[in-house]
């Protein structure tokens, strides 16, 4: 009798050990991967460091291209590339397409849905002067709130049937989640679709109409953030890039910098 209990006393022992130890190694395991992927849920978001390089990231160049996404090149040359949200039209956008045809400058513009159907002129305006026009989701919602492929797909397939309608071709298949809001989920729906994501890592407070920047802040971050690969974002709805657009773009070449398409990013 007083060998079986120690026989199963020894036993018991040994199964608790082995318990906490697949525990504590699973924890580390869990903790490594942790480490290097993405956030499952997160707004994109960027810290400015050291001027003249890269921003540091949510994540970097080597995680984001596992979901063919990006948010600056990684690269020494200066070359910056430049993105429009394009939320409605208020009347800036005339100035900026003038402005980047002065420079010979290509764009990338991501639009929703309304904006397609109320400014079908400006979208076949874009594409003839060599800008691509991208997907910004039909009705802008938090993408990170979508957990289903249909729902995710809709909102970027009704997007590229109204472009098809105005301009007869297919649309290019680059993303931009609204606000910044994504999910590795979302990523991988978007890489699944055939579409490459697209965050930034220049963008200043732009976007209210009723507190717009002046020149000079505006130039404060658009000049002294600049960095080799630069995806800078911009939107189309704010009054004070529609006025320094030419002149920021001469002050970009003046530093050095030359302007490339997100195509060729992509490729």
């Amino acid at each position: 009798m007083k060998h079986t209990i120690v026989k199963f006393t020894a036993t018991l022992l040994l199964f608790i050990c082995a318990f906490f130890a697949g525990r504590l190694a699973a924890e580390k395991t869990h903790t490594a991967s942790s480490e290097s992927i993405l956030p499952s849920v997160d707004n994109w978001g960027l810290s400015f460091q050291e001027e003249g390089k890269p921003p540091v990231a949510n994540a970097s160049f080597d995680e984001l291209k596992k979901y063919n996404a990006y948010y600056a090149e990684d690269t020494k040359e200066k070359v910056l590339y430049l993105t429009f949200d394009c939320g409605f039209e208020n009347g800036n956008t005339e100035n900026i397409l003038n402005a980047l045809k002065k420079h010979k400058v290509p764009a990338t513009f991501f639009v929703v849905g309304n904006y397609l159907t109320d400014s079908p002129e400006f979208i076949k305006r874009m594409e003839k002067d060599g800008h691509i026009v991208a997907n910004h989701t039909y009705h802008h919602p938090d993408m990170s709130k979508i957990s289903t492929k249909e729902a995710f797909e809709k909102e970027l397939r009704d997007v590229e049937t109204e472009y098809k309608k105005i301009t007869g071709k297919e649309m290019t298949k680059f993303y931009r989640p609204p606000q910044g809001k994504y999910s590795t989920e979302n990523l991988q729906m978007a890489k699944d679709f055939g579409y490459s994501t697209f965050f930034w890592s220049l963008a200043y407070v732009d976007w209210y109409e009723d507190k717009q920047p002046t020149k000079e802040e505006a130039f404060d971050k658009l000049l002294g953030r600049i960095h080799p690969g630069s995806i800078v974002l911009l939107h189309n709805t704010s009054k004070t890039n529609g006025e320094i657009l030419d002149e920021l773009l001469t002050k970009w070449e003046d530093m050095g910098y030359t302007f490339k398409s997100l195509n060729q990013l992509a490729n």
